[in-house]
C-alpha cells in the first residue's frame, strides 16, 4: 500500500523515548513522574501493532487558558479490536459556574457536576491509563492543549503524549482537488467524518461516546487509507 501519509522531514515528531527520559528527570515526584519513567513504546513499532488510547474530553468551553474539563472518556483498541472491558469515564468537577452554552452542547448539569470529584484527584488514574499508549483523538488542539493545562496547574510540570489525530488524517485525505468542483471543502467534523465510511451515527458530546466513535473512525481510516505495518512515527505528532 502506498503511504502518503508520511511526515515531511520538518514535520517529523520527536523520539518520544528520548524525550520520556529527559521529562523523567525534571518531573515533580508523583503520579507525572512514574508516567514519563514508564517510558514510550518505540517509534519502529508498526501501526498494527501499537496500543492505541481513545481519548475525549467535554469542557466548559474551547480556551484551555481559561475553561475547564468536566468529563473524560477513554477507551483501550488496536487497529483490529475495541476493548470496551477496558473503558473508563470520569466527572470532574469545576473550580467554576458551568455556561449555559455550553451545557446545551453536552448536557452536563450543574447537579451531576456537584458530588463529582476535582480534576485534580482523576489525573492520577488518568495517567495510568495513558501509560506507553498513542493517544487517539480529533483534533490534537483540545485534548493535548486542555490536559497539558490541567497538568500545570496540578503539578506544577507538563503532560506531553504521543498523538494520532484522526481529524489530521482526514484533512489530509480530503486534500485533494476533486472537493473544489462543489465549491467547499466536506466538513471535518466527527460525525460527518465517520459518515463518509458509513459508521453508525451516535449520539455527540458524550466524552466516552465520542471516544469509540473515534477509535471506530481510526479502524476505519487504517483499513482504507494507512499501512498498518508503517511504523507508528509515520503517524504519531
Amino acid at each position: 500500500m502506498e503511504n502518503s501519509f508520511l511526515s515531511t522531514k520538518s514535520q517529523r515528531p520527536q523520539d518520544w523515548q528520548t524525550m520520556f527520559e529527559k521529562w523523567a528527570e525534571e518531573a515533580p515526584k508523583g503520579p507525572l513522574k512514574d508516567y514519563y519513567l514508564a517510558g514510550m513504546i518505540s517509534e519502529k513499532i508498526p501501526l498494527q501493532d501499537t496500543p492505541l488510547l481513545a481519548l475525549d474530553l467535554e469542557t466548559t468551553g474551547l480556551d484551555p487558558k481559561k475553561d475547564e474539563i468536566i468529563s473524560l472518556g477513554l477507551i483501550p483498541f488496536n487497529s483490529q479490536i475495541i476493548r470496551c472491558n477496558g473503558a473508563k469515564y470520569w466527572m470532574a468537577k469545576p473550580e467554576h459556574s458551568l455556561h449555559a452554552d455550553s451545557v446545551t452542547i453536552h448536557e452536563i448539569t450543574h447537579s451531576e457536576l456537584a458530588k463529582a470529584p476535582p480534576l485534580s484527584s482523576i489525573l492520577e488514574g488518568v495517567l495510568k491509563a495513558l501509560t506507553k499508549q498513542v493517544v487517539v483523538v480529533h483534533c490534537v488542539a483540545i485534548e493535548r492543549q486542555f490536559l497539558l493545562a490541567a497538568s500545570m496547574e496540578v503539578y506544577g510540570y507538563p503532560l506531553y503524549f504521543p498523538v494520532i489525530d484522526t481529524m489530521g488524517i482526514e484533512r489530509q485525505v480530503l486534500h485533494k482537488p476533486w472537493w473544489k468542483r462543489f465549491g467547499k471543502p466536506p466538513s471535518l467534523r466527527l460525525d460527518a467524518s465517520r459518515q463518509r465510511y458509513h459508521l453508525p451515527r451516535y449520539k455527540a458530546h458524550h466524552a466516552l461516546t465520542d471516544a469509540l466513535s473515534s477509535a471506530e473512525l481510526l479502524q476505519a481510516q487504517i483499513a482504507y487509507h494507512l499501512d498498518p505495518k508503517a511504523s507508528i512515527s509515520n503517524y504519531w505528532i
